[in-house]
């Protein structure tokens, strides 16, 4: 089963946008981008992305976390999604393949995750031993 653990937002200023997120949700800043900032809350990896072109902020798009890159690409074809770029350029690369769904809306799936995402989560009561 495929995992929701990124989310991509166009902002017009990464730094300041990272202070809010630390402040609001104590999300923590775990990489740097060429346009911007990763940040994690420990389970789902935020990408706060600098506007470019005539790009407008809010959510650019979300990624999910498979098993197995060429099966999930093979689901998401047969249930209508559209291959649109990128591939992962070593087997250990972040990097992930864009889809688009029926609707358009811009998705990614990749087999490595995200930095400061996790695939699995543990539920509360197992982490504390209940």
């Amino acid at each position: 089963m495929a995992k929701l653990r990124h989310i991509a937002l166009i902002v017009t200023d990464p730094e300041a946008s990272a202070k809010f997120y630390e402040q609001a949700f104590d999300l923590k800043v775990v990489g740097r981008a060429r346009r911007g900032i990763y940040m994690s809350d420990g389970t789902i990896n935020m990408a706060l992305l600098k506007v470019e072109g005539d790009e407008k902020p809010g959510v650019y798009h979300f990624g999910a976390w498979v098993d197995d890159l060429e099966a999930g690409e093979k689901k998401v074809a047969d249930a209508g999604g559209r291959y649109l770029a990128g591939r992962p350029s070593s087997p250990n690369s972040f990097y992930e393949c864009k889809y688009r769904d029926p609707d358009g809306i811009v998705f990614d799936i990749t087999h490595n995750g995200w930095v400061g995402a996790v695939k699995e989560v543990v539920p509360a009561k197992e982490e504390a031993g209940a």
